[in-house]
């Protein structure tokens, strides 16, 4: 699990995929959120940015991240 703030936990499933040899990353609860890379080490961070910037276009939460 990632979070976009100490307090807000968010799944993210991760696969690899072999035909295209990435890893894809979604979440049901993070609307928008698909996106790959080639390894892990580069898949974490980009979805430590990506998540809070998707929770605050989708106004997931009233008080915004």
């Amino acid at each position: 699990m990632l979070t976009a703030d100490p307090e807000i936990m968010f799944v993210v499933e991760a696969f690899w995929d072999e035909e295209a040899s990435v890893w894809v990353a979604t979440s049901d609860a993070v609307p928008g959120l698909v996106t790959e890379a080639e390894t892990l080490e580069v898949l974490i961070p980009k979805l430590r940015v990506m998540i809070p910037e998707l929770v605050a276009a989708n106004h997931l939460f009233s008080s915004g991240i």
